[in-house]
């Protein structure tokens, strides 16, 4: 049932960034439309975090936590959000996501084979790296055929 709900969830990434998209055109700008992006999100977050967060830790424990680890996600959340922002009305979202795919495969191949930022490590197989080559020949076959 998690790989569903991996699937359902990515089902809002094109619509996001289509979203986006048209936010930036009619604002004029594409980092602003991501700036208008995460600051929703972030409004909607708060409130679902004040619903569902119980027992915060202290401000003790969350500085023992290094701070790069506060401010790395969100930066490449707004990496990401913006290169699909600029990116979705010239590409389309059936190419760009394609793309996004197999680049997301591939850094998560790296993270798995060495066990990067607490991941367990997962050894590199012939099958994982043959569905990778597959992810992006498929990236490519959406784009160019």
């Amino acid at each position: 049932m998690l790989p569903l709900a991996a699937l359902l969830a990515a089902t809002a990434l094109p619509l996001q960034a289509a979203i986006n998209a048209q936010l930036a055109r009619g604002v004029g700008s594409p980092i602003l439309a991501a700036a208008i992006s995460f600051a929703a999100g972030s409004v909607v977050l708060a409130l679902v975090a004040a619903v569902f967060v119980r027992g915060l830790p202290s401000v003790g424990e969350m500085m023992k936590t290094p701070l790069w680890l506060f401010v790395t996600g969100g930066a490449l959340g707004t990496l990401y959000v913006t290169g699909n922002v600029i990116l979705a009305p010239k590409l389309g979202a059936a190419t760009l996501f394609s793309f996004a795919i197999a680049g997301q495969l591939l850094a998560a191949l790296v993270l798995d084979k060495f066990g990067l930022l607490g991941l367990a490590v997962r050894e590199l197989s012939l099958g994982r790296v043959a569905g990778a080559v597959l992810v992006l020949v498929g990236a490519l076959m959406v784009r160019l055929l």
